[in-house]
């Protein structure tokens, strides 16, 4: 018997960290896990969402005023957040561009292994390792006294219950904060 056909499916399929796979056509763009056979949830990434999913956007637009993207005209967002947690995990993280199927709605799709919560900690993790970088390299020995002092103060797994409670992931109404 033949598989029914996924509204906007072209029968692209995503080859998951855990083995399964996924019709790209399955994944739509209010999706944020996963719920797959293998009995865990994924955490379900697009082009389409925001980098404020992970951090509020003051500290987006902080990150856009000081990272130059390799490409002048694409600021700094959910593309290059990804890029580094496939950097960092690339056994873990399944991605697909599925550009040429406008039906979709997004270009670029990642399913990880962790949950969204997991990743949610990661991608924090890896921003404030980003800025970190990016104090050292201003060459201001109180700055970075500074922000280190800071970060002993900076909880990950706090701040992500606390910005996930604020942004309300599984509500309609979920805004940047």
């Amino acid at each position: 018997m033949a598989e029914p056909r996924v509204p906007g499916g072209d029968g692209a399929t995503l080859d998951l960290p855990c083995g399964e796979s996924v019709a790209t056509g399955k994944l739509d763009m209010g999706m944020r896990e996963y719920d797959c056979d293998c009995g865990e949830s994924h955490a379900v990434v697009m082009d389409v969402h925001p980098p404020s999913r992970f951090v509020p956007e003051f500290l987006v637009d902080i990150l856009r005023e000081t990272i130059d993207t390799t490409d002048e005209n694409v600021e700094f967002g959910t593309l290059h957040i990804m890029g580094v947690v496939m950097e960092e995990f690339p056994e873990e993280v399944a991605s697909e561009d599925v550009a040429e199927n406008p039906d979709l709605g997004y270009a670029m799709v990642w399913v990880t292994d962790f949950n969204s919560r997991r990743l949610h900690e990661v991608v924090v993790e890896l921003i404030v390792e980003l800025m970190e970088h990016a104090v050292s390299h201003a060459e201001d020995d109180e700055a970075m006294s500074q922000f280190e002092a800071d970060m002993l103060n900076f909880d990950v797994p706090t701040f992500v219950e606390q910005y996930r409670k604020e942004r309300d992931f599984s509500g309609p109404h979920d805004r940047p904060a």
